[in-house]
């Protein structure tokens, strides 16, 4: 495997990504490929061994990722890589998962039973230790660079896997206050920002009715056409036609139901939790099942400077309810073949604790969670040095990560984008990591 360190450092650095929004639309009422030599197993899955959910098998459902983002850099010492009872432990507890010798932070009982239906990385290596700069890369497999503004992940899976009979937004971020971008693929590819689903999305009820929308939109129409009237073809185009044509399209679709998740039974809320969290975790289940192909869901407040063990203490059983079910919920549906579920923030936590018992920014080892389509089951890739000292065992790139990823959804990774200056950049440079395949 290529070092991480020297692939980001060869990378660049510059000036954070641009912000873009597409929460008005609505407001408005119109709204990898491999990578070199991988293990025997890697060769076996590219010489068309398939999987129920990979594509070309006739009976398959599409491939959908859900990402759980964990913004705010959570500490890989109270969430999934306890070092308990050593110098860096401090007062977290551990409790042993469902994979033997491996153990999770105390409060995480219920992800710990699921282990042996996942795989777990704790071995994240970056050199970004700022959140900004951290959440870019960890969202795009690329640091910030002056001339390129690289599309979030998620953006690229919903480009490449939105189907035609898809009538809502293909790449949506839920509770996300910093939502992922389109970048080189352009704002229509920003994430559809909805906030808690216990309440009505904004601008699926229309003033006077779909036929007074109709007519509206009509007369819409009628002046695109003049404006257009004797204008070179591309001098004129806008964007209002479209988006009003994706509004309209949602505002009239059964499919917008799939963000409201009010109408489940209440065993089925019950399980996810009474949080914010827990609902939209519903919800992007909710709507991958309609054939939404790309979710994220975001768990903020893990920045834990201080008070670390406190804050840790209060997300987790948030996070382990929330993610435990809807890990359920997708196998019982037989939605978790095809989809692919990733948990991870920007970055860890050191392993000293501070003068404010919290534990401050950290990039040489940190865990991600996989689950779902492909993914090796009871893997654990990576481990970290019980004194805090040591380079991580079997350092993991985000570029490998999502090279993982590319693969597992059968995403081109090796498509090439033109920056605005003209020059061709891949998505991807990475390489998939054999060891989290199935």
């Amino acid at each position: 495997m290529s070092d991480p360190a020297r692939r980001l450092e060869a990378s660049g650095s510059g000036p954070a990504q641009a912000r873009w929004t597409r929460r008005g639309v609505l407001r408005a009422g119109v709204l990898g490929l491999l990578a070199g030599p991988l293990s025997a197993r890697l060769a076996r899955a590219d010489q068309g061994a398939r999987r129920p959910g990979d594509p070309g098998d006739p009976g398959a459902r599409a491939p959908a990722l859900i990402v759980v983002w964990l913004a705010g850099g959570p500490s890989q010492l109270e969430t999934f890589d306890p070092h308990p009872g050593g110098p860096i432990g401090g007062p977290t507890r551990a409790v042993p998962t469902a994979v033997p010798g491996v153990s999770f932070a105390a409060g995480y009982e219920r992800l710990a039973e699921r282990l042996d239906r996942m795989a777990l990385v704790r071995s994240l290596v970056t050199t970004e230790g700022e959140h900004q700069r951290g959440t870019y890369l960890m969202r795009t497999g690329w640091p910030v660079t002056p001339t390129v503004d690289h599309p979030a992940f998620t953006a690229v899976v919903a480009r490449a896997l939105r189907t035609p009979a898809l009538e809502v937004p293909a790449h949506v971020a839920l509770l996300a206050e910093d939502p992922p971008r389109g970048g080189l693929l352009g704002a229509g590819w920003d994430a559809f920002v909805v906030g808690d689903p216990a309440r009505p999305l904004e601008g699926l009820r229309v003033p006077g009715g779909l036929e007074r929308l109709d007519r509206r939109l009509a007369d819409l129409a009628r002046l695109e056409a003049r404006f257009a009237r004797g204008r070179a073809a591309g001098a004129a185009a806008t964007r209002h036609a479209a988006l009003a044509a994706e509004a309209r399209a949602m505002i009239g679709s059964a499919q917008a139901a799939a963000f409201d998740t009010s109408d489940e039974p209440e065993a089925t809320r019950a399980a996810y939790g009474d949080a914010a969290f827990g609902r939209a975790c519903l919800a992007a289940r909710r709507l991958v099942e309609v054939g939404v192909p790309a979710v994220e869901v975001t768990l903020g407040g893990w920045d834990t400077h201080v008070d670390n063990f406190g804050l840790h203490a209060r997300l987790a059983p948030v996070l382990d309810q929330g993610l435990a079910a809807l890990l359920d919920d997708l196998a019982a549906r037989d939605l978790l073949r095809s989809t692919v579920v990733l948990c991870l923030g920007e970055f860890g936590r050191t392993p000293r604790v501070n003068a404010a018992d919290g534990r401050d920014h950290w990039t040489r080892g940190f865990p991600a969670l996989l689950a779902g389509r492909g993914v090796r089951a009871g893997a654990v890739v990576g481990a970290t040095d019980p004194r805090g000292e040591a380079t991580p065992r079997d350092p993991v790139a985000p570029q490998d990560l999502f090279a993982t990823l590319h693969h597992l959804l059968g995403v081109d990774g090796r498509e090439e984008l033109v920056t605005p200056a003209g020059r061709p950049i891949r998505l991807n440079e990475g390489t998939p990591v054999a060891a989290l395949l199935a």
